[in-house]
This record gives C-alpha cells, sequence and structure tokens, in this order.
C-alpha cells in the first residue's frame, strides 16, 4: 500500500507531536507513524518538568540556564544549540500553557517552578526554581496537550505502525517502508521530507527506566545505511530508579527536598557534592550510589540499592505533588513515601547520543557538514549535541518541543520549495527480505534468550563505571550475539499481530544500538559525565574535546569505523570556556 504526504514524521512522543504540529501549520500535508498510540509514548514517563528561566518563584536568566547546560554536559555540549535551546524554552513553555498544558500555579497563579539537578543562580552559585511542572505527570500532560493539537490541526495518524526501512537514494531521503501490525502488510510512504523522532535505545539494558518500545529503530537503521551516530558512548543512568524493578522516580522528589541515605542512614551525597548535595547532575549522583553500593554500604537484601527519604516532608506535599511516585511505590514495592524510606538504583535512562543533526534538525551524514537532504530528526532519537556527556534533568522535555518544533518548521519550509522525489526501484524490497529470513530461518537460538545476555552484558561491561578490558569483552560478546541473531527465527510465521516477529526485528536494531555505543566508548581514553573509566580517570581536553561519530562499516561485518566532529565552543552571544566540572 502506498501514501504520500508533503511531511513524514516518525514517532509520536513530545518531539514527534511537537514537529507533527509545526509542520501542519506550515500550509503542507503531515502524516505521523507511530508504534504505539500516540498518548502511550513514553515522554508520558517523564515527570519531574520541564526546565525554563521563568523566574516565577526566583529571579532566573537564559544565561544561568545556558551555562548550567554546558557544564552540566562537560562542555562537550554545542554551545550555539544550547543558547538556541536556552533562550527558546522561556517560549515554549508559554505556549504550551496557552495550549491548555495544566501547569502547577504557584500562589498568585503563575507556573509553579521547582529545583532540579544541576539547575543552578548565578552561574552555579545555588540551586534555582527553573522546573515547570505539572505535580509529576509533566510528560503525561504534554502529551495529552499536543495530540489534541494535533487533531485540531488536521494531522494524519498511522498507529501500531512499525518503521521497516529509510529510502534514502544519492543523498536524499524519499520515504520509509512500515509494517502494520493489525494487518501484516507493508506500507510504502512517499514524502518530500521526513521526520524521525522515535526515541532511545534503553532496552538495551537489563535494568532501564525505557518502555519495552524503545529499541532504537531508526538509529539503526539511519546505521545501517553507512551514516553516522553522534556521541553514542555517553548513556544517562537515571539516578533514582525502583529498586531490582527501573521504574522511574523524578528527580523533582529530590527538588521537592528527598534526601538520599546509604544503611547508616547518612546524607551521603554532602560527601560528594558539598554545595547542592542530592541536586547534583545525574552522572556524579548515579556514581555516588554506585560508589555507595560498592564500598558495602547499600540496603536491601542484596545490598544493591540505596534509601530516598521523604518521610520529613508533610503529607500533602508527598501526595500533592509527588502523586504518582507514591502509588507506584504503594503498588510495586508495598511501601509509602508518607512513612517509610524506599529503596532505589541507578536505571538506564537517555541516550544523549543518535542521529547528528543541526540546529534546524536536518540530519548530518558526516562530521564535516554534509547533511541528507530531506531528512531530519528531533528529540532522543537525535543529537544536536545539545546535553554534550550529560543531561540535566527537565532539558529531555525541553529538547522535545524546541527541537521538535525547529525540526516541524523547517521540514515545512523545505516540502514548500521542492517537488517529490522519485521513488527507488522496489522500495519495499530491503524490508520484505528482513522478514522472509526471520521466517523461514531453522535457527536454534531465539531472539528471547539473546536479548536477555546482551541486556545483562550490557549493564555489567558499558555501565555506570567503565574500563577497557571490559568494553573489549563486550565488544566481542556483541559480534557473538549478531553472529547468532543472524540465525534467530521466529516460530510464529503469521503477519498479523505478530509480536514475535516485532521482537525479532528490534533485537537486531538493538544491537546495532549496543555495538556503536560499545565501540565508541572504548575508543574514548578519558572520563566525561556520564563516560566514566576506571582506567583513564581524568578529562582529557587536549585530546577528547571532540565528538565521536561511529560509522558502521559495510564491508566488515561487526566492524565500527570511527571519526570526529568538533565542538561548538561558542554561542552567538555566549561563550563559557571549559573548566574543571565540580558543584
Amino acid at each position: 500500500m502506498h501514501h504520500r504526504y508533503d511531511v513524514l514524521v516518525v514517532g509520536a512522543g513530545g518531539a514527534g507531536l511537537m514537529a507533527a504540529l509545526y509542520a501542519a501549520k506550515g500550509n503542507v500535508s503531515v502524516a505521523c507513524i507511530s508504534k504505539l498510540y500516540p498518548t502511550r509514548s513514553h515522554t508520558g514517563a517523564a515527570q519531574g518538568g520541564i526546565g525554563a528561566a521563568l523566574g516565577n518563584v526566583q529571579e532566573d536568566h537564559w544565561e544561568w540556564h545556558m551555562f548550567d547546560t554546558v557544564k552540566g554536559g562537560d562542555y562537550l555540549t554545542d554551545q550555539d544549540a544550547a543558547e538556541v535551546f536556552a533562550k527558546d524554552i522561556i517560549d515554549a513553555v508559554y505556549e504550551l500553557e496557552h495550549m491548555g498544558l495544566p501547569f502547577s500555579r504557584t500562589p498568585d497563579g503563575k507556573i509553579a517552578q521547582r529545583k532540579f539537578g544541576g539547575h543552578t543562580r548565578d552561574f552555579g552559585k545555588a540551586a534555582v526554581e527553573r522546573s515547570c511542572y505539572a505535580k509529576d505527570r509533566t510528560g503525561h500532560m504534554i502529551l495529552q496537550t499536543l495530540y489534541q493539537q494535533n487533531v485540531k490541526a488536521g494531522t494524519t495518524f498511522y498507529n501500531e505502525f512499525h518503521v521497516t526501512d529509510l529510502l534514502i537514494e544519492d543523498g536524499r531521503c524519499r520515504g520509509v517502508v512500515a509494517y502494520e501490525l493489525s494487518t501484516g502488510e507493508l506500507h510504502t510512504f512517499h514524502a518530500k521530507a521526513v521526520i524521525l523522532a522515535a526515541g532511545g535505545y534503553g532496552r538495551a539494558f537489563k535494568i532501564t527506566s525505557n518502555a519495552l518500545t524503545l529499541t532504537g529503530d531508526l538509529m539503526s537503521i539511519y546505521y545501517r545505511k553507512g551514516l553516522p551516530l553522534e556521541d553514542m558512548e555517553f548513556y544517562q543512568f537515571h539516578p533514582t530508579g525502583l529498586a531490582k524493578l527501573g521504574i522511574l522516580v523524578t528527580e523533582g522528589i529530590r527538588g521537592e527536598g528527598g534526601i538520599l541515605r546509604n544503611d547508616s542512614g547518612e546524607r551521603f551525597m554532602e560527601r560528594y557534592a558539598p554545595t547542592i548535595k542530592d541536586l547534583a547532575p545525574r552522572d556524579i549522583v548515579s556514581r555516588s550510589i554506585i560508589t555507595e553500593i560498592r564500598e558495602g554500604r547499600g540496603v536491601g537484601r542484596d545490598k544493591d540499592a540505596v534509601n530516598i527519604d521523604l518521610t520529613h516532608l508533610p503529607r500533602e506535599v508527598i501526595e500533592g505533588k509527588l502523586a504518582e511516585i507514591t502509588d507506584l511505590a504503594r503498588t510495586y514495592l508495598g511501601m509509602d513515601p508518607v512513612k517509610d524510606l524506599v529503596p532505589i538504583q541507578p536505571t538506564a535512562h537517555y541516550a544523549m547520543g543518535g542521529i547528528p543533526t543541526d540546529l534546524n534538525g536536518l540530519c548530518l551524514s558526516d562530521g564535516n557538514g554534509g547533511s541528507v537532504e530531506g531528512l531530519y530528526a528531533a528529540g532522543e532519537q537525535a543529537c544536536v549535541s545539545l546535553h554534550g556527556a550529560n543531561r540535566l534533568g527537565t532539558n529531555s522535555l525541553g529538547d522535545l518541543v524546541v527541537f521538535g518544533r525547529r525540526a516541524g518548521i523547517y521540514a515545512a519550509q523545505y516540502a514548500r520549495q521542492v517537488e517529490f522525489p522519485d521513488m527507488p526501484e522496489n522500495p519495499e524490497r530491503e524490508s520484505v527480505d528482513l522478514f522472509d529470513r526471520l521466517r523461514s530461518s531453522n535457527g536454534k537460538d531465539n531472539a528471547a534468550s539473546i536479548r536477555k545476555e546482551l541486556q545483562e552484558s550490557m549493564m555489567n561491561n558499558v555501565g555506570i563505571f567503565r574500563n577497557g578490558p571490559d568494553m573489549e569483552k563486550q565488544v566481542g560478546i556483541v559480534q557473538e550475539l549478531k553472529a547468532r541473531y543472524a540465525n534467530v527465527g521466529v516460530s510464529d510465521p503469521s503477519r498479523r499481530y505478530n509480536s514475535e516477529l516485532i521482537e525479532a526485528m528490534e533485537l537486531g536494531f538493538m544491537l546495532d544500538c549496543a555495538e556503536a555505543m560499545t565501540a565508541s566508548a572504548l575508543n574514548r581514553t578519558e572520563s566525561r559525565g556520564a563516560h566514566d573509566r576506571e582506567d583513564f580517570t581524568t578529562r582529557d581536553d587536549e585530546n577528547w574535546l571532540k565528538h565521536t561519530m561511529a560509522y558502521k562499516d559495510l564491508n566488515r561485518e561487526g566492524q565500527v569505523q570511527i571519526g570526529y566532529k568538533p565542538v561548538s565552543l561558542k554561542g552567538f552571544t555566549r561563550a563559557f570556556e571549559p573548566k574543571p566540572r565540580v558543584y
């Protein structure tokens, strides 16, 4: 089945919906493809807030937000992206408010704001209230608001469609191929411009806050075309996931006054970040938690967690501003945050790297400014280099709306100026071959066993603390798993609602992401942000103040070629020189 739209968006989370909305405002035809019903997208799991220097609670300025973003990213953040972001997010938040997003309010009716990790006033002197929030359901409210706006704007939705191929020929994107879950049919979508916004790949790890759908599909497909993935070594572990489960416990819980405690009840973050303590950036807090556990100060039966303490806070704060977290703790752990210490541990959460883009979302084909015509990306899928080596909390939701909007605007602008490109001959061939191989294979391995080994080994070897021998081992493990995956088959040969087939396909995508990530991490011989090497313990600006570009070697299976892209060390009006990153 064939479809034709001026602008096609892949993904219906915050970035995809914002991109689709602004493309639709550009007087072009717009469609949005999603694995899920849009309001079930993973943006809905974002709880704590969206950071913007509104200054509603105390003095704040976009320059301070820009500085925190650059410092938080351990100076690998592109400063032009950080400046655009820190300015644009202020207007974007007010725009969401005008669309009807039900933000929590101050007593005088303004958008309420609270503290969040790494956000400071006066260039690092003290924590600042910058996070705009809707209780602890901010992402969910963003999804609902943007979906309603897209319905109003006339965006066409294709729900429960899985993209299987990007149609790129002669340096131009011409559309995508997608599998419809309910019929088993392949659909070809012809488009002048395509925007990729399908999220990250956190399911490659054993303990993760990511939904089951986050398997890095479009990152993998882009990589398979011989195109680069940027900064894949930088993967963020959120410090507070519910113990054993990985379910996200918002940073807002610490913004409201929650305290991390070890087995003796000590507030241990006073030793690691004496200025802002529990509100240090996520990479620092995660490493601090793991250090406490390694040194025998963990809690629980396996001593592999620490506690978050809210018991000193008023019940109305816990059950009012943190209602979702309270419910999750009661439901999944049988604990009441009003009176119980809740065990948490770091959980794989967010990819700072991804498909490289410029400030307008245009996908880059190399580290020298080359691009793929008609192809854009935004959100966690993309790497505009806003987050550098470590993302600050609340900047993910801000990234979605700021750069999703820019991608939508510029994709529509491009689409109005060009004709539909010619389609490749037999555009569905590669997708047909992929499904035929999975359905006809007689291999004895199954996707579930390979996926389990991938998740456990990635957690152990490319986790919060890293070293050369473990990552070299992981390179070999991923190569072995990819060789076994080549023989994976499915027991159910049917086409309709074949979840086994989908999961097998997604495993291939995760293996690609793991391959690029592990090779990039092994190659970077320094510690920076979320990339912490025990064998190279210091940041090395002389040799490593540059972005990694990982390319799949199309001639040698399992091999990764590494290139680089310079870091933008100046914004348009501000610049912050790299300095030691202390809090």
